[in-house]
């Protein structure tokens, strides 16, 4: 049975839906503030439901908090529905971002979408697709020349759904489709932060820019390397086995390694 922690100042919420997810099958946790969260978060919970506008601790601070000691989702809960205030929750550390008011049934098919996403990262193995890159999927780390580039949850789930599918390039409805378990439009604001923060890192680390990006359709990658024919096909036979097939470039965003 999957833990939830429903962490929420008003009450009447808290009980909507604690009534709402254990109907579904679900162990769920409360807290009332960000003190109370922390010490409910000890329990281990598969995902937290976080609202940001909490008094004392609230959720951005508790989530930065946290992050680095739990990685399960944790998706905000917030009337604040800015791009800015967006950009402010996954810089945070958060995995999704539910305005209110919200349809319950929506935020039950996203937390279920979230943890089918965990079950399916624990199956994967580690998969070494460059000479200096290597991606350890069961370990959910990225390293170059083996140390270990540090990665929030979104950050790795992008780079991890780009080394899978290498050759094929990636708009932001489908990005938000397979990384946050969303369909329809998505947000280029804040898949544009995401790539940056990643292409920051990899750039601190001593690795160029892996992550191509078309012109006229998505982002500017700047990286000549990536396209040079040996670059291409490095990337098409990383893993002949986990990677059977490499698509023709055919839609926004793909990495090279």
């Amino acid at each position: 049975m999957n833990k939830i922690l429903i962490v929420d100042d008003e009450a009447d919420l808290r009980k909507l839906l604690t009534d709402y997810f254990e109907i579904n099958g679900y162990f769920v946790m409360t807290a009332k503030d960000g003190s109370e969260a922390l010490r409910q978060i000890e329990n281990q919970p598969d995902l937290v439901l976080l609202d940001i506008n909490m008094p004392e601790l609230d959720g951005l601070e508790l989530c930065r908090k946290i992050r680095h000691f739990v990685s399960c989702p944790i998706l905000f809960l917030t009337a604040r529905d800015e791009d800015a205030d967006k950009i402010s929750g996954f810089q945070a550390g958060g995995d999704d971002y539910i305005a209110k008011p919200f349809s319950i049934h929506e935020l039950g098919a996203r937390v279920e979408a979230h943890l089918r996403r965990e079950m399916r990262s624990q199956t994967k193995t580690s998969v070494r697709f460059s000479e200096d890159l290597v991606m350890d999927y069961s370990a959910r780390a990225l390293y170059i020349h083996d140390a270990q580039i540090p990665l929030a949850k979104k950050e790795f789930d992008i780079i991890e759904l780009l080394s899978m599918h290498p050759g094929m390039v990636f708009d932001k409805e489908r990005i938000f489709e397979k990384v946050w378990g969303l369909d329809g439009e998505g947000d280029s604001a804040v898949i544009a932060e995401h790539i940056r923060r990643i292409r920051v890192k990899l750039k601190e680390h001593g690795c160029g820019d892996r992550i191509e990006t078309v012109w006229g359709v998505g982002y500017n990658g700047e990286n000549d390397k990536l396209a040079e024919p040996e670059a291409v096909n490095l990337a098409a036979i990383v893993h002949p086995i986990m990677l059977p097939y490499a698509h023709r470039c055919t839609s926004r965003h793909h990495i090279g390694v």
